[in-house]
């Protein structure tokens, strides 16, 4: 049961009580760059990577088909904040939200909410500088990897909260499993910033110091590499230090949300905990495969939510957040929002038009632009390649890590391996994937006959919708159809 307030209000020589539940606050949680199938509930094939992760999905409800709206970190908040499309916000990519579209801190704020950020502050509104009343950057918590400076700031803000007697929203960000991964050292062999030789300068940076060691450090052998990925040593060794840091990320996740309880707010506090995109290697991040808009989504609210919920009926985006939580505190929709709120949802109820997730790729952290445009369904998905000039190699952060490196020398002896670096490099106009018996997205099924109706209707449901949020690509989409319809 939710905690009640009790109110005595005396008139007219009587006394009155009064109940009035306590106002409705909201915790939400980020993880950067983690693939989905790392997470324990949704299935990872390694052991005890995400308990603290897995706790709160069994307070709570899970999303078996949770999407962001695009894989690039800075966009894909900049839709969490307003409720738009990229095309639709200004934020194509490493760009500021236009000045004339509202963001939910600020709404909230208005409202009389005190808000708070902690780590990703450069990545999340950083042309409203006062859209968070309280701030910590990555740099004050040894670059987003230490879950006890994460859990202090936390704490510090909900004291600030319980002096100022206000309903608040805090937006915690872990830098973590974004590269650079953990170094996977033992404990006792790190350094730190003080202890760094070198000039002052280098001190002050802490140059050369190691990040803060996670609960677990995962070895080659112990990892699973994922299916989209071929199975060579140093892929090996990348993700086992890719899954050091999910272990990093889940730290902080438990520290973060024992602070929650520990100042008395976690029964009267919505919690959502989202990543912003897929793994950060080839054939995941700054892509609109499956695997790189397909997220882990979990929501826990106490007295509303009923314990250990999946739910696989209804497809979300990262375009309706801002929606629900809006629709959840009982406040006036903000102008011009594309998403809408998946509030029934979480109350039990079917929603209608939940069928796809429209994700997107426009211009990526580099300036370059790849224009993408996916229509997910539970099942299947359609790609459109729009940038596809069969010249034009893709190139992204994604690359810069041990597994490209790995994958394009054993091309050179592997004329499969090959085949599918050609293809990440120069892509094809259109994809078509069934995710039910290909996972991994390694069979592009467009040309087949069997799929020719389901490829129509997709075709027709991606540009009915591209042409309703005002798409500045529909026209080039339009074209690019005709040649496959």
């Amino acid at each position: 049961m939710k905690p009640l307030f009790l109110f005595f209000i005396v008139w007219a020589g009587t006394c009155q009580i009064i109940f009035a539940e306590p106002k409705l606050n909201v915790m939400f949680i980020t993880l950067d760059d983690m693939n989905r199938d790392s997470v324990g509930v949704y299935g990872s094939k390694v052991k005890g990577t995400t308990p603290n992760i897995d706790k709160l999905a069994k307070q709570g409800l899970r999303f078996e088909h949770g999407h962001v709206s695009i894989a690039i970190c800075m966009p894909t908040r900049a839709v969490w904040m307003t409720g738009c499309y990229p095309h639709n916000s200004g934020a194509l990519g490493f760009t500021k939200i236009k000045s004339d579209v509202p963001t939910l801190p600020e709404t909230l704020q208005k409202n009389g909410f005190m808000t708070g950020i902690i780590g990703k502050t450069e990545h999340v509104v950083p042309s409203r500088q006062k859209a968070f009343g309280y701030r910590r950057d990555r740099s004050e918590m040894a670059n987003g990897r230490s879950q006890e400076l994460y859990g202090k700031f936390t704490a510090e803000f909900l004291g600030q909260v319980k002096k100022a007697d206000k309903p608040f929203f805090l937006m915690v960000n872990s830098h973590d499993p974004h590269r650079p991964f953990d170094n996977r050292k033992l404990a006792s062999e790190r350094k730190f910033a003080v202890e760094v030789e070198g000039t002052s300068k280098d001190k002050k940076k802490g140059r050369g110091a190691d990040y803060p060691a996670p609960s677990r450090i995962y070895q080659p052998e112990e990892i699973v590499i994922p299916g989209f990925l071929p199975d060579l040593p140093p892929i090996r060794e990348e993700i086992a230090q890719y899954y050091s840091s999910v272990s990093r990320a889940d730290d902080v996740v438990g520290r973060v949300l024992a602070e929650l309880e520990k100042a008395g707010f976690a029964k009267n506090t919505l919690v959502m905990l989202k990543s912003d995109h897929g793994i950060p290697v080839p054939f995941a991040k700054t892509n609109v495969w499956r695997h790189s808009t397909l997220t882990p989504w979990i929501v826990c609210w106490p007295g509303t939510i009923k314990p250990g919920i999946h739910e696989k009926e209804h497809v979300v985006t990262g375009v309706d957040f801002a929606p629900t939580i809006i629709d959840a505190l009982g406040l006036e929709p903000m102008d011009g929002m594309d998403g809408r709120s998946f509030l029934p949802v979480l109350k039990g109820k079917k929603q209608k038009g939940r069928e796809f997730a429209y994700t997107h790729i426009n211009t990526i952290a580099s300036g370059r632009s790849y224009t993408m445009r996916s229509l997910q369904g539970k099942r299947y998905g359609l790609i459109w390649n729009g940038w596809h000039d069969g010249e034009t190699a893709f190139k992204n952060e994604s690359m810069s890590g041990l597994t490209w490196k790995a994958m394009a020398k054993a091309a050179e002896n592997d004329s499969a391996l090959a085949k599918r670096v050609k293809h990440y490099l120069y892509r094809t106009p259109f994809e078509f994937y069934d995710y039910e018996k290909d996972p991994d997205a390694l069979r592009n099924q467009i040309g087949d006959n069997q799929h020719a109706k389901l490829v129509s209707r997709y075709g027709k449901e991606l540009n009915r919708i591209m042409k309703k949020t005002g798409d500045h690509e529909t026209a080039r989409f339009q074209k690019a159809l005709k040649k496959i319809q």
